[in-house]
């Protein structure tokens, strides 16, 4: 993270940190060793119209102290380095939702069991992330639920995105599993993770670092979904010198900002064929002498991946046009 700085104007002093918290209208902004609560400067609102939260974890902002309380008022965001995002939902859908900015890695945590791993999901959060060039890892946690029925499914799984050069780590938090190789990757830079609820982030987190205490639920047999334990997102220092940010669960990850045009080039599996098919405004979906639909017939790209691929474009056209 970047070092703070102050500076001060007459009577005033700006301070420079990092957004570890939003909660609301109020900002945990770390600068040094200490926390400054924080409000927004109601022209950022007014000026990322099209984003639910126009400041978020991970920014880096300027504030002005206020000497009477020791809270700050945020006057300047800084230019981000990049930012993970995803299509809001609810009241403002279509809006960006910014997950947290400044990133070096995001990691997507899936669960074998309780809720069973969802590569669409997953794909979408690839998507994202290639979008805004943030490299990416696979977090398969709960392997301690995996019986002789579903080993199968969670090799191939595993091997589906290995093979796309993706670092792919399998966990356990109950039985301590893989949490050496989880620390060493989170080491020395700045992580998110994010997936779906009740996949285990914030349990999975607590056997990396307990001292975290971070709150956790179970997950409901009868559903097979979790709940939102995570309720905004928040960033905490490693004691391996790393840093990560733990996200809400989501149910659903809408993308954000990809024309339907592009979305191959996003498939680290699909994008070596764009430029080989017949027509080139080719959507790889019912054209004649797709490359794309080739590859898929040879088997050098996986059916699960081309079947996610048109289930995003779809998605993606419906939005475009509506009417369609």
């Amino acid at each position: 993270m970047a070092p703070s700085s102050a500076a001060t104007d007459s009577d005033t002093t700006y301070l420079e940190g990092v957004v570890t918290s939003s909660t609301g209208s109020w900002y945990d902004v770390q600068v040094g060793d200490r926390t400054v609560p924080s409000r927004m400067r109601g022209k950022f609102r007014l000026t990322e119209q099209d984003v639910t939260n126009p400041i978020a974890v991970g920014d880096r902002v300027t504030i002005r102290l206020a000497e009477e309380d020791q809270t700050g008022f945020i006057t300047e965001i800084h230019d981000r380095i990049n930012k993970l995002s995803r299509r809001a939902a609810g009241p403002r859908a279509g809006q960006e939702h910014v997950l947290v900015a400044n990133v070096d890695r995001v990691w997507c945590v899936q669960s074998v069991h309780l809720p069973a791993l969802n590569p669409r999901f997953l794909d979408r959060l690839l998507v994202a992330a290639s979008a805004r060039d943030i490299p990416a890892g696979i977090i398969i946690n709960k392997i301690d639920l995996a019986t002789e029925a579903n080993k199968p499914e969670v090799m191939d799984f595993h091997l589906r995105y290995a093979d796309l050069g993706y670092p792919v780590l399998a966990t356990s938090a109950t039985e301590g599993r893989g949490l050496d190789r989880l620390g060493n990757a989170f080491e020395d830079q700045i992580n998110a993770i994010t997936g779906p609820s009740g996949a285990g982030k914030s349990t999975l987190l607590n056997a990396l670092e307990p001292d975290l205490d971070l709150r956790t639920s179970s997950v409901s047999t009868k559903t097979q979904k979790g709940t939102h334990t995570t309720t905004h997102a928040e960033l905490y220092p490693l004691s391996n010198g790393g840093y990560v940010v733990d996200t809400p669960g989501v149910r659903e990850f809408g993308i954000h900002n990809v024309h339907p045009k592009d979305l191959a080039y996003y498939f680290h599996d699909l994008s070596p064929y764009v430029n080989d098919c017949q027509f080139p405004d080719c959507t790889h979906d019912h054209e004649p002498g797709c490359a794309v639909k080739k590859a898929v017939e040879r088997g050098d790209i996986h059916p699960e991946r081309y079947e996610s691929y048109l289930n995003i474009l779809e998605s993606l056209q419906d939005e475009q046009d509506p009417s369609r």
